[in-house]
């Protein structure tokens, strides 16, 4: 149960349309602030910054201080491997859909 409680953030982020296109823009381009991020999704800047904010809790992405700029990455390393324990574990506990 505590696999699955701890996958909620990361399911949350999966959930959200926005979230993908932010998520897809960093694994296409690499580091991006969140103007760069704004420009290419036509969000609003405070949108923006709300969904990288629930990403940076889900630890989906990650973001580093540079000047005065804020870059954030893909950083789903975490989230995939608790992900993988999770489909491990119902490919273990559930049954089949196959027939006899």
């Amino acid at each position: 149960m505590r696999l699955l409680k701890n996958c909620i953030p990361v399911f949350t982020v999966l959930t959200d349309e926005n979230r993908h296109k932010i998520l897809y823009l960093l694994l296409e381009n690499g580091k991006m602030n969140v103007n760069e991020i704004t420009d290419k999704i036509h969000l609003s800047r405070p949108a923006v910054s709300h969904h990288l904010k629930i990403m940076l809790q889900a630890q989906t992405v990650s973001v580093e201080q540079i000047g005065k700029e804020r870059f954030y990455s893909i950083a789903m390393r975490e989230a995939t491997e608790q992900l993988k324990q999770v489909v491990a574990l119902m490919e273990q506990h559930c049954p089949s859909n196959r027939s006899s």
